[in-house]
Formats: C-alpha cells, structure tokens, sequence
C-alpha cells in the first residue's frame, strides 16, 4: 500500500494536475464511483448514470483517460455492458490548433521552415485528435504526404496523469477485493506502454515497415510508405492514401468498390496478422482503414494510423486458433481447457468451466462465426465463473472483434469462418516454417535425444504396471488403467525411436 510521503511526494509534484481532477469528479458527481474503488464514502445503490458521466469526465480530462477508458472498453470480461456500451461513446478528437502554435515544432524537426522542406505545405490541417494534428504536404518529387505533428506540451502532460494513475491502482488495489481482481496497477502499466509508444512518432514509423513487410505477399493490402528524411519522434511524414472508410457499403459501391470483396479482404488481412505474423493493428476501426478501387488486381484495403500494434507470440497464436476451432469443432472440452489456461484470477471448478462451454457451444458452434455476437456470451460468461483474460490476449479480441464489425457493416451475413478454413493451408505452412528454421530444428532435436534417455525407464514403468493387473481377473473398472498402462507402452516405445533417430542426426 502507498506510503503518506509517496502520496505527499505525488501531491506536490503534479499538485496543479491533481487540483484538475479532483474539480472534474466533483463537475460529474464521481464521488459514487470513488466510494465503489474504496476511496471512501458510501455507493449509490442506484445510479444508472454513472458510465456515462464517468465517459464524460475522461473525455474532460484529456487524452490519457481517454485511452484509459478506450483500454476498459475491451475488458468486457471485467465490466458489465452499460459500462462498456458508455466506454465504447469516448472521443478523443481535439480542436484544431493554429498551424503558427505548431511551427517552432516542426521547423525544430525538419531544421528548416515546412515552406522549404517541401514543395507545398498546407498550413489549414486535414485532421485533429488529442495526441496530434495532420497536414497535408507535396514532396519536391510529387509525391503527396500527410505530416503528423505532435501536440506541444502533450508528453509532459500525459507522463504526469500516469504517475497519478499509478498511484491511484495501488491505493485502489490495496483497499478493494473487488478492483483487485480487475488488477489496475498491471492495466496502468499497459496504458503507460501504449502512450509512450504512441508518442514517439518514430515507433509507428517501424510499426510501418514492419507490417508492410509482413503483408508483402498480400498485394491487395496498403501500408503507406514512411518518409524517413522527415520523420522524428515528434514528426512523422507518409505517403497521402486517398479512399473511403468502411462505413457504408452503399458508398463504397458509388465508388466502384466491392463491399464483399473487401469483406474478404479484411477477414484475410486480420486472420493472417494475427495468426500468421503474430503482428497486428491494435485497432482497426473504420477511421483507420481505407477502401480503394481495384488498381489491377481487385480492390484494395489500406492500413492507417500504426502507433498501436500488438504482438502474439506463437503459443497465444496456438491457444487463440484451439478456442477457435475446439468452438466450431463443438468440443466445449477443448473450450474449458483454454478457459481454465487463460485464466488470470484463480481456479474454477472444471464442472462449471464445462457446463459454460458447452451453452457456448451449443449457441457458436454451428452456423456463421460472428465474433461479435460470440463475445456478447463470452465475455458475461467469464465475468459469471470470475475468470479474468491476460491482457494480450484482449487486444487480440478487440483487434478481431473490431474488424469483424466493420466487415459484418459493409457485408451483412459476413462469416469469419469462411476466411479462416481458407487460411488453414497457410496456418500449417507457417508452423512447418518456423520448425524447420535451422536454430528450431536443432533445438527440437536435441530435446529429443535428450529424452532418448527415459524412454527406456518409461517403458519398464509402463510394463511392470501391466504385469501387475491380473488381466484374467481384471474389474470392470480396471479396463482404463490397463489402457492406460498400454498406451504409455506404445508411446514410450515410439518415443524411444524417434529420439534415438534424432540422437544419430546430431
């Protein structure tokens, strides 16, 4: 728990910081929810407003809260749906600020004043949000370019509101069972993460290159070029996309664009992000993706705003496709097991862990694979049997969900699982890749011609279990454990054989 001298060093610090939300909770009426996290007071037993003008205050008191909250937005395993629904409202757009309050930035980033670095510079910006303004710009080459210039002041202001916000998770998580399920100090860390990639402009440059490199076999796919002469930590240069957001698909089809066709497109593009590349946009919502007509082969989807990418590791990536398939292959055994795997909060008797899975089977199972109505179960159920999900594996969630109800938008009866029986072939390939990768391979082998050396053991083990049941004799319920026995026989003599194979070979 805080000590009094961190909380007296917090206070004198950010004093002016902290003087602003304490205004802004008192301007909503959040002394309710300070009571609920155990700041003291008593909760409301009824206050049906209170998302919503807990929405309110975080868009009034700036960006960080309002990433904090864009961040609970997804922890659907945590919050009830009235809260989500409320978290899901928040905007982070920010009035436009006259380009000269924005110059002595940008001239400081390119050495030289914008009039010069390119062939044209548009003073009036094209968009506006919390972190950063965007302007339009034409190289000396003519090549057009957007130029996204951070916000003066704004790493200053966001490092302060972490500092209170760690300090408010470890009060909160000291003094409430309730909030310490939900593990705050661990979300404030992610948030801090999340910011401070986002703040650094040079971070969404690699993010840039890094999925355009993974998507160069998908042609149909656009991840605008980074104009590295240009791009700093404060400023960051790319080429202009011009195209239509996935909204409407009446307007795409004005355009000369498929709404199927980038329907397939994007369950193609987010499957094979996720668990092909193991490298996916955070959050492809409709304001950062950008439909394109056909320019030769078939339209095209473009990838925009890359500060926030998320990673998979290769075991998420297995775990994720189980759920995935052990759901569609109507097996809540294999459901319950990544259940009882993810879980974060402690365990939970397997019977109710299968009774859940198999409601969620019997209702996902069969028919068109819509995430979205998949995670309206989903997500309650976890909340029910208090299961509370890793945080890399939510933003895989919300990645996946969030696409999905962009593309279920333009091509209503679109279904997932077509997308990702047509990727199979692709998943296999991926892993054989990865086995076959000269460090892997040596790795595997020397795994198992170190195992070559217990698999005799094994076998004796086994056998001697075998002479011990009078087979002639043998109860009914003996049946399984003589199985048993015999499988570990049959297993352990492959074994023996494939790692003595692998022995030799090294």
């Amino acid at each position: 728990m805080p000590t009094i001298l961190q909380t007296m060093t917090v206070a004198a610090r950010d004093r002016a910081r902290m003087a602003e939300v304490s205004a802004v909770i008192a301007r909503f009426g959040l002394d309710s929810l300070l009571a609920r996290l155990g700041l003291g007071g008593e909760a409301a037993r009824e206050d049906a407003d209170l998302p919503t003008r807990t929405r309110r205050a975080l868009e009034a008191l700036g960006p960080t809260y309002v990433k904090l909250g864009q961040i609970l937005a997804t922890r659907r395993d945590m919050l009830s749906d009235e809260w989500i629904a409320a978290f899901e409202q928040l905007q982070s757009d920010a009035p436009r600020l006259p380009f000269e309050d924005l110059r002595p930035a940008v001239e400081a980033a390119l050495g030289e004043a914008p009039e010069t670095a390119f062939a044209r510079f548009d003073t009036e910006p094209l968009a506006a949000a919390s972190i950063a303004q965007v302007h339009r710009a034409t190289l000396h080459d003519g090549r057009e370019v957007v130029v996204k210039i951070r916000r003066p002041g704004i790493r200053r202001a966001m490092e302060a509101d972490l500092r209170l916000l760690r300090h408010l998770a470890a009060l909160v998580e000291a003094r409430s069972d309730m909030v310490r399920r939900m593990m705050p100090g661990a979300m404030i860390e992610q948030l801090g993460r999340e910011i401070l990639d986002e703040l650094d402009f040079t971070n969404e440059g690699r993010n840039a290159d890094m999925l355009r490199a993974d998507l160069a076999p998908m042609a149909r796919v656009v991840v605008p070029t980074i104009h590295w002469e240009y791009t700093s930590n404060a400023l960051l240069v790319m080429d202009y996309v011009d195209g239509i957001p996935p909204r409407d698909p009446a307007t795409l089809r004005a355009a000369g664009i498929d709404p199927d066709a980038i329907a397939d497109l994007g369950a193609q593009l987010v499957l094979e992000m996720v668990l092909v590349n193991g490298r996916f946009h955070a959050d492809p919502h409709p304001g950062n993706l950008l439909c394109l007509p056909s320019a030769g082969e078939g339209d095209r989807l473009a990838l925009l705003d890359l500060g926030s990418v998320g990673f998979v590791s290769p075991r998420r990536q297995h775990e994720f496709l189980t759920f995935i398939l052990s759901l569609r292959g109507n097996d809540p055994g294999g459901v319950a097991d990544m259940l009882a795997l993810w879980s974060q909060a402690g365990q939970v008797p397997r019977e109710r862990l299968l009774t859940a899975s198999e409601r969620l089977v019997a209702r996902h199972g069969s028919g068109a694979l819509v995430l979205n109505a998949m995670v309206a179960d989903f997500f309650p159920l976890l909340r029910k049997e208090g299961l509370v999900l890793p945080p890399d594996l939510v933003l895989i969630f919300k990645a996946m969900v969030t696409m999905d109800g962009v593309l279920s938008g333009i091509a209503p009866g679109f279904d997932l699982s077509e997308a990702l029986n047509g990727l199979r072939g692709r998943l296999v390939a991926s892993r054989l890749t990865r086995l076959a990768a000269p460090g892997q391979m040596e790795a595997v082998l020397l795994e198992l011609s170190r195992l070559s050396a217990d698999a005799p053991r094994l076998i004796r083990a086994a056998t001697a279990r075998l002479e011990q049941a009078d087979l002639p004799r043998a109860a009914p319920d003996s049946a399984g454990a003589i199985r048993y026995a015999g499988t570990l026989v049959a297993g352990a003599i492959v074994l023996h054989a494939i790692a003595t194979f692998a022995g030799v070979i090294l």
